[in-house]
């Protein structure tokens, strides 16, 4: 039977606050925030509230960190810290600098406190849904503790590697895809819209499949980013990706280039794709460069 912790919360915002809420339905949880609606909120879904962060930590195993910045997780574990028991957790959830995660740890560990990063990812929808990734950083025992305790807020939750900062390193790798692919959905717009289509209906055409394909994360499927052996499995997977990918860029680019819109990541996409597939052409290749 795992481990039963009285969780705390800190941080009732738009996603902070329905994250709490899930965890409030499965555990003893205590709750702060300079909201006092936000608060009430979370007493109506069974938290107890309390006027500080010391009474907090007093009535917490682990402790949730859901504020804005760096400077806010700080002013946050500098006020716990001197309440919390040894063997106690802080599971930070802001997206900061990892360095700050690893400073944090450090910092902690001399009260034997154990601090994981716990950076999340899918937005209000997935803490409402109890749907959250969490990417948990730091000492291994600590994130099976974690783990059991933070499942109801979240159905995909990975020990990211063993040093506070780890998870955030992996969650801006992950917003890195994000927020690039956003910037790629602005040329693919800017192409249908000059192109005259209709670019909401190609907005319900992208979700559709990309419910289906997976999207980007379908090709993450391996362990490394290096070139593929012939004779490996994912040669002959990624090699007919890459060709496939180069044709339908080459087909875009050149009508981007009738209508006379700029797609610079469209550009660097044809350039890059095989290689960044590893499966990079050899001298004898023709390759298709736009």
């Amino acid at each position: 039977m795992s481990e039963a912790l009285r969780l705390g919360c800190v941080g009732l915002g738009n996603i902070g606050g329905p994250m709490a809420a899930r965890l409030a339905g499965s555990a003893p949880t205590t709750v702060f925030d300079l909201s006092p609606d936000a608060v009430a909120t979370l007493v109506d879904a069974g938290a107890v509230a309390v006027d500080g962060l010391p009474e907090l930590a007093s009535a917490s195993d682990l402790v949730s960190i859901c504020v804005r910045d760096d400077a806010q997780v700080r002013e946050v574990i500098g006020e716990l810290r001197p309440h919390l028991a040894p063997g106690s957790l802080i599971a930070i959830h802001s997206t900061i600098a990892p360095e700050t995660a690893a400073e944090q740890a450090a910092a902690c560990a001399a009260d034997g406190i154990v601090v994981l990063d716990a950076p999340i990812s899918g937005g209000a929808p997935g803490a409402a849904e109890g749907r959250l990734a969490i990417m948990i950083g730091g000492d291994r025992a600590g994130y099976e503790r974690a783990r059991a305790a933070l499942a109801p807020a979240g159905d995909l939750i990975v020990h990211a590697g063993p040093a506070a900062g780890d998870g955030t390193r992996m969650k801006l790798a992950r917003n890195l895809l994000h927020f690039v692919s956003f910037a790629a959905t602005a040329e693919a717009s800017r192409l249908a819209e000059a192109a005259g289509i209709d670019i909401a209906q190609l907005g319900r055409v992208v979700r559709h499949t990309d419910a289906i394909t997976g999207g980007a994360g379908a090709i993450m499927l391996r362990d490394t980013t290096g070139p593929i052996a012939p004779d490996d499995f994912w040669f002959g997977v990624f090699t007919h990706v890459r060709d496939l990918g180069e044709k339908d860029l080459t087909l875009a680019l050149t009508l981007a280039d009738r209508l006379g819109v700029d797609l610079p990541l469209g550009r660097r996409a044809l350039t890059d794709l095989a290689a960044g597939l590893g499966v990079p052409h050899s001298a004898h290749d023709t390759r298709r460069d736009g």
